[in-house]
């Protein structure tokens, strides 16, 4: 009942209803909220003057909208009478529970009257601080409003319902709680004042004492006062005006406004109106009930958000880890690479420096040792061995030739690392689309069967955020097979044609993005049709075929014979149709049966491998498959004859018959695949379809026999 209280408040002072009084908009306020609110009009817009001039005849007198700026959250605050410039303007406040009012202009004079039987000023006008609605009052003033009795039983009961426990009424100081409660004295006693001011015995001990909650209750259920009738205040309502939409007392039938409207009992009108609030608030109750299931799946989703969110960080600080270990490893590969380029450049160098050092070493040795060569005094001896030292000084010289003094490595690393495009990366790094699609609804409403084609249509549910690229839909083969692939692409809406008749399909879809594919929907049962209603097809016959009667009659232009199939296809099913000749003229033969699609249209159906057929003139009938004629049969046919065809997939069997009667065996055997109904005729008969017969009955029976 917590939830209730708002409804209990006034929109004026925020505290519970005190004498609450019922504006005619509906809305509540207390006598005394009402009083303070009331605003003085010019003396033009009185109730006075409006019936002085013919221009009202309601007690309650709305003031035209466009003379009142009425307050909403857009205005600057305040609210003011237009076209008057005597009329004050008012700033505007708010009562606790946040709707805006209208304070008086002034305070209200002193007075030691109830706020119904104080004196209000001439021509007020109060506005309704919540629908805004104002009105002018009469006379009356305020005591010309009902005053909301139910309302305050029910504050009554809340503000019961809310005491923490019933005290004992004949306290004189400090009540203590209360143990029991007289029923007819409507009293609560405590255990020392029951036994001393409710002794058992005597009438009282005829009294019916109650636990203290049982009382409550009691209280509850008690008739409560009587309501009084506004404008005759010594009688009770006794009837309810339809017209006027309130109860009436039997004053207001005799001598006032209410003597000429329809009234009903006051008692009838009640239950009435109880029952219309009970039906609405079942309405109400399951919008209620729908609005806690929906708080508590937000209040899922959010507990699931705080959840997903921890889990989508911890991804992200995974991956970000992943990135740094392997940025780390690659780091350490490349300082590695340079480490071994710094050995290779140190150990050339080293090698360099030890081989010059090496032979700076014999240089410098040989030049001393011809140094002291040159010393010597002996000619014979220099000479001796002169030519092989200066050979072998020419020989060092040669060897410290080009090259020999150039370094073999330079001292650079010729190695650059190109990071801009592992930055370019990093700053490119960012959030891509890594969820499937959500599974797609399909819509029921809009999905059907017509014939052997369905139609299936389907979205994606509204809140769901990650875009879908295309569908694919899949239908299984009618008799509970392998689902098979029958559209992919992006439209929500596909019709699948060519299916079996009498054949009931399993439809399902899917969505996919470059991440994947979601969950399929909802499996969609759909029922073609037990029976094929269909027309010619204009688009594949002969260009000499005459058409007429939306496509369900047809003639030829040219004495020769010409083709014209049927709009459907069969390769599933018996299927049976009829055609009755309309005209006949010069003995034609004219030739039906079935075909396929790809038949020559040009010549007698039958003539080629593409169909199977029976001609028949006046007098007999023959049946051609591939230019053969098998099978005469006597009897023919005259206008007005039918022409039955009889399909049997299931048999494989094509049987024909002329005035319901079977003209010759089973015409042909093992067919298979898909047929298209077929006729071929000249100028000299027209002949109308007749589809979505039932199988002949003795066909029927017969079938079921073998």
């Amino acid at each position: 009942m917590e939830e209730m209280e708002e409804e209990l408040k006034c929109p004026v002072c925020g505290s519970f209803y005190r004498e609450p009084i019922i504006l005619p908009c509906s809305h509540n306020l207390c006598q005394a909220c009402a009083r303070n609110i009331l605003v003085q009009t010019p003396e033009s817009e009185s109730p006075q003057s409006r019936r002085a001039s013919g221009s009202g005849v309601s007690d309650y007198d709305y003031l035209d909208l466009d003379k009142m700026s009425l307050y909403s959250e857009a205005d600057s605050g305040y609210g003011s009478y237009g076209g008057f410039a005597s009329a004050p303007t008012t700033p505007c406040q708010k009562s606790p529970n946040g709707v805006r009012v209208f304070p008086p202009a002034m305070p209200p004079p002193p007075t030691h009257l109830s706020p119904a039987l104080a004196p209000v000023p001439r021509n007020s006008c109060i506005t309704c601080p919540q629908c805004h609605r104002s009105l002018i009052l009469d006379d009356r003033g305020l005591r010309g409003f009902p005053k909301n009795r139910v309302l305050e039983g029910v504050i009554d009961r809340y503000q019961q319902s809310k005491a923490a426990a019933l005290k004992c009424q004949l306290c004189e100081k400090v009540p203590k709680e209360a143990t029991v409660m007289c029923e007819q004295c409507d009293v609560f006693y405590c255990d020392p004042c029951r036994l001393r001011c409710h002794p058992p015995r005597g009438p009282l001990a005829k009294h019916r004492l109650v636990p203290p909650a049982q009382g409550r209750v009691s209280r509850r259920l008690s008739p409560r006062k009587v309501s009084t009738c506004t404008d005759h205040e010594l009688e009770n309502h006794s009837m309810y005006c339809v017209q006027c939409k309130m109860p009436v007392c039997y004053q207001c039938l005799e001598e006032g406004k209410h003597s000429s409207h329809e009234v009903k009992a006051l008692g009838a009108m009640w239950k009435l109106h109880k029952s219309q609030l009970s039906q609405a608030l079942n309405g109400l109750s399951d919008r209620a009930k729908e609005a806690k299931e929906f708080l508590v799946q937000l209040r899922n989703m959010v507990q699931q958000i705080q959840e997903n969110s921890v889990e989508f960080e911890a991804c992200l600080v995974a991956q970000c880890d992943a990135l740094i270990d392997a940025l780390n490893r690659r780091k350490a590969q490349l300082l590695a690479r340079v480490n071994k380029e710094h050995e290779h450049k140190l150990k050339v160098v080293r090698d360099q420096i030890s081989h010059c050092t090496v032979k700076l070493r014999q240089t410098t040795g040989l030049m001393e040792y011809c140094l002291e060569v040159i010393k010597e005094n002996d000619p014979s001896g220099f000479l001796q061995i002169s030519d092989a030292l200066i050979r072998r000084v020419h020989l060092t010289e040669d060897q410290w030739g080009k090259g020999t003094l150039t370094p073999r490595m330079t001292t650079d690393f010729d190695l650059s690392l190109d990071n801009s495009p592992l930055l370019q990366s990093i700053h490119q790094l960012d959030f891509v689309q890594v969820k499937v699609p959500a599974t797609p609804i399909l819509q029921l409403e809009e999905c059907c069967t017509h014939n052997n084609s369905a139609t299936l249509s389907w979205k994606q549910p509204p809140l769901s955020t990650v875009p879908a690229e295309g569908y694919i839909l899949e239908l299984d083969d009618g008799s509970g097979g392998q689902f098979r692939e029958v559209y992919v692409g992006k439209e929500t809406m596909c019709t699948v044609d060519g299916l079996h008749f009498n054949s009931t399909y399993n439809a399902r879809v899917k969505a996919f993005n470059k991440t994947g594919v979601s969950p399929y929907s909802k499996t969609l049962v759909l029922q073609t049709s037990e029976v094929a209603w269909f027309a010619f097809d204009p688009g594949s016959a002969h260009s000499d075929i005459i058409f007429s009667n939306d496509n369900l009659t047809v003639t030829c232009s040219s004495y020769d014979d010409r083709v014209v199939l049927g709009k459907t296809g069969f390769s599933k099913g018996v299927h049976y149709w009829e055609l009755t000749i309309d005209r006949y003229d010069n003995h034609p033969d004219p030739a039906f049966g079935v075909a396929r699609m790809d038949v020559m249209k040009d010549v007698m159906l039958g003539k080629d491998d593409k169909a199977w057929a029976m001609y028949v003139d006046n007098n007999r009938s023959w049946f051609m498959h591939n230019n053969s004629h098998t099978n005469r049969t006597e009897g023919g046919i005259t206008k007005g004859a039918t022409i039955g065809v009889l399909l049997d997939l299931n048999r494989k069997t094509l049987t024909f018959f002329i005035n319901d009667e079977q003209q010759g065996p089973i015409a042909f055997e093992n067919v298979e695949g898909l047929f298209f109904p077929a006729v071929s005729l000249n100028r000299n008969v027209q002949v109308t379809l007749h589809t979505g017969l039932p199988v002949p009955d003795f066909y029927s029976s017969r079938a079921s026999i073998a």
